[in-house]
């Protein structure tokens, strides 16, 4: 396992970071609300940073997102990566990948996911589908749905006038909505059965990635509140149970980091990685919530304000806690697929 950078994700990672450090400051995220920022948006469909992800990998993408993450910015670059670039590309016909890679990459296509697979969800006619999703994230910026049906088969849907949108708020301010479908035109994605496994697995990879920065976001500025508050003529980060409890929070974050590393690796050189995805998402679940906990924590009676940045990590933080499935739904989904031999 090598999980150094290529010169061109390492460029692509420092152009992000520059990226999200100018535009998604906590003025901005704040006038946002709970929308996306298009300012932003636009500045990383121009540097080429949404179309550079069908060259630089789900590795590639995991460093990407950690930047996104440090940052809580607020656009849908995960959700149009993972269920509209790497799945198309991925097992998109080549008619699909010629019509729609290229709005994606520009920006004017906008893809989310409804995942994971939903139960209510059918096809009822040819190239129709119907039922409904409770929450899809990102939908009302969304131009298109990556729907998994009953049967984890993978459609892909418009947003238009037969799809209902209804709007819901979620921990995080992640644009979420309900999804409805009345027979909306839908157009399969891949006749692969393994295709839904893949997408999946992909985008709980990609989603530690996120978890990931959002936990080094979180942290490093508990670093620094405790490095600058004092109490009794002493800095915070003097106090023996504060360095114990950042370290820890050290950990948890570097574990999340590994794991998606690894997962995004195997993705990449084409080998199994089911098992390596979950380990990622299972961490991304509990060391995460641990870790923007602990960033609460020792920004004391500061962390309580819902208007202090780091009071959005933790937002983000226990909203990816469960995305994608919780701790414990992963932890029995990981234990049934290694003991059937998988």
């Amino acid at each position: 396992m090598d999980f150094t950078p290529t010169e061109a994700q390492t460029e692509a990672r420092d152009l992000a970071a520059r990226i999200f450090g100018d535009l998604a400051t906590h003025e901005r995220l704040g006038a946002a609300g709970t929308g996306s920022d298009p300012e932003l948006w636009k500045a990383l469909t121009e540097a080429g940073l949404v179309a550079a992800v069908a060259e630089l990998g789900l590795l590639g993408l995991v460093l990407l997102l950690e930047e996104q993450g440090r940052t809580t910015a607020q656009v849908p670059y995960a959700a149009s990566c993972v269920y509209g670039q790497l799945a198309i590309a991925a097992h998109g016909t080549s008619a699909q990948r010629e019509r729609l890679l290229p709005g994606i990459g520009a920006g004017s296509v906008v893809v989310t996911g409804a995942f994971p697979a939903q139960a209510a969800v059918r096809p009822s006619a040819p190239g129709r589908l119907s039922g409904a999703v409770p929450v899809v994230p990102w939908l009302r910026e969304a131009t298109h749905v990556l729907v998994a049906d009953a049967e984890r088969r993978l459609w892909l849907v418009p947003v238009g006038a037969e799809t209902g949108l209804e709007e819901v708020e979620l921990t995080a301010p992640w644009s979420a909505g309900r999804l409805t479908l009345h027979a909306a035109p839908a157009e399969r994605l891949g006749s692969d059965p393994a295709a839904y496994a893949d997408v999946l697995a992909t985008a709980r990879t990609a989603f530690a990635g996120l978890q990931a920065g959002v936990c080094a976001g979180s942290l490093a500025r508990a670093v620094a509140h405790t490095n600058t508050r004092e109490q009794f003529g002493r800095p915070l980060a003097t106090r023996q149970a504060v360095q114990l409890r950042a370290a820890d929070a050290h950990m948890d974050t570097e574990a999340i980091r590994v794991t998606a590393y690894e997962a995004a690796w195997r993705r990449d050189a084409g080998l199994p990685y089911a098992t390596h995805a979950l380990t990622a998402a299972w961490w991304a679940s509990e060391a995460g919530q641990r870790v923007v906990h602990t960033g609460q924590h020792l920004h004391g009676g500061t962390g309580a304000d819902v208007g202090h940045p780091v009071h959005r990590h933790f937002l983000w933080g226990r909203q990816l806690d469960a995305y994608l499935g919780s701790g414990g739904e992963v932890l029995q989904e990981l234990g049934e697929l290694i003991a059937s031999g998988d």
